[in-house]
């Protein structure tokens, strides 16, 4: 079987750690044998390189084509307008990524069916280019398409149309489900294959050795995600003023930094409080041994591998309640979910959790129950119901439902 994935979404050599779930579950799929694959990875055109552009100027340093994990990536470019292109975004990325699509088939790389993520743009756009290409498309709705872009009306016209005429569709949770449901899309026809944890690369480290070598001392506690307000970095350093003695960790990079860090400064905790900026998956075992407990305190999420990623290296975690939440903590191996979105509920519930901790053989153990396997088997499964249906003359659409550890 040889895949087409389709995304925005995608590691580069400029930014290797955008969209790596999806460049993950390509790599398990890959190993898995049976199926081959090549990305187009579509970037924002933006004229200038020069630093001082910041994050646009990213875009224009990123190569037309590389390969990563021995996968081919090339990187088209497509017109896009900041904030008032919303609407515009689909057709524009369809438009520009539809001639190198058709290079792909005519040059010797044909493919057998374009694995899309995000509904929106990319999966609208990806069903167009399915419908102009004769080729099926298996979309996977991720979270923010869902919990964002949907509350826009066309956005949530254009999705839901999609996700109709896609030959299969893939949630990462049960709750993203329920939002496809809610949207108006047949249940019967959602697969729910939720991400699963590199349990070789995320594993756990000598927790003395990485406390010493950052000279930590006391409780240490954990966030992970780009600086932006959806991840709740400001609820972990509120809470964190809460907890004398305690060090905070703080993962990622983006356009909150400055704000958090005068957060900190106000809240008498900059000391304990450290910035790490972005770090490359091979540096993360470490930290996360290193802390007490992961806090995640976004307001919404659909699937995140930070959670999984800390249990694999024996950290429980402190999560808010959103709707995935459940379904991922399942008991107190892998931590406690917050009762509100609140510094209070967030230092209530590490307390707890340091009152009385999971050992970190057994939150480990508890993560082992998330590997790869299953979830590589029910995807090849999608695949092929979708090329079997087209292959038969039907519509290819996604006719029986399948959930992985439910």
């Amino acid at each position: 079987m040889r895949l087409l994935t389709f995304t925005t979404l995608y590691p580069n050599a400029v930014t290797p750690q955008r969209g790596i779930f999806v460049e993950t579950r390509l790599r398990k799929l890959i190993a898995a044998g049976d199926i081959s694959a090549s990305v187009v990875a579509p970037v924002p055109w933006f004229p200038f390189s020069a630093r001082c552009f910041g994050r646009y100027a990213d875009l224009a340093r990123v190569s037309h084509f590389e390969t990563r994990f021995g996968i081919a990536v090339e990187h088209p470019r497509y017109p896009s307008v900041p904030k008032i292109g919303m609407n515009m975004a689909p057709s524009l990325l369809c438009r520009w990524t539809l001639p190198v699509l058709a290079r792909h088939l005519t040059g010797g790389h044909d493919f057998d069916l374009i694995d899309a993520h995000y509904l929106y743009p990319d999966g609208v756009a990806a069903v167009a280019l399915g419908r102009a290409l004769a080729r099926p498309v298996v979309l996977t709705a991720r979270g923010s398409d869902l919990y964002t872009l949907a509350r826009f009306p066309i956005p949530r016209r254009l999705m839901l149309r999609a996700a109709r005429q896609a030959a299969g569709l893939i949630a990462v949770s049960e709750a993203l489900r329920a939002r496809l449901v809610e949207l108006g899309v047949e249940e019967s026809r959602i697969a729910v294959l939720r991400n699963g944890v590199d349990l070789e690369l995320f594993h756990p480290t000598p927790r003395d050795a990485s406390r010493t070598e950052s000279r930590l001392t006391g409780p240490v506690f954990l966030s992970v995600g780009n600086l932006v307000p959806l991840k709740g970095h400001d609820i972990a350093i509120a809470a964190l003023a809460r907890i004398p003695g305690a060090t905070l960790l703080i993962v990622g990079s983006g356009p909150e930094r400055a704000r958090l860090e005068r957060l900190a400064r106000t809240l008498a905790v900059s000391e304990r409080v450290r910035f790490l900026g972005s770090l490359p998956q091979g540096d993360l075992p470490g930290v996360y041994s290193a802390a007490d407990a992961l806090i995640l305190a976004s307001s919404h999420e659909g699937w995140p591998n930070v959670l999984l990623e800390a249990m694999a290296c024996g950290t429980p975690v402190v999560v808010n309640n959103f709707d995935s939440a459940g379904e991922i903590v399942r008991n107190q191996a892998a931590g406690r979910i917050m009762a509100t979105r609140s510094p209070e509920a967030a230092a209530s519930a590490l307390a707890a959790l340091l009152a009385n901790p999971p050992s970190r053989e057994a939150t480990r153990r508890y993560a082992e129950g998330f590997g790869w396997d299953d979830t590589v088997r029910a995807q090849k499964a999608v695949y092929a119901a979708a090329l079997a249906r087209r292959g038969a003359g039907g519509d290819a659409t996604l006719g029986a439902r399948a959930v992985v550890n439910e």
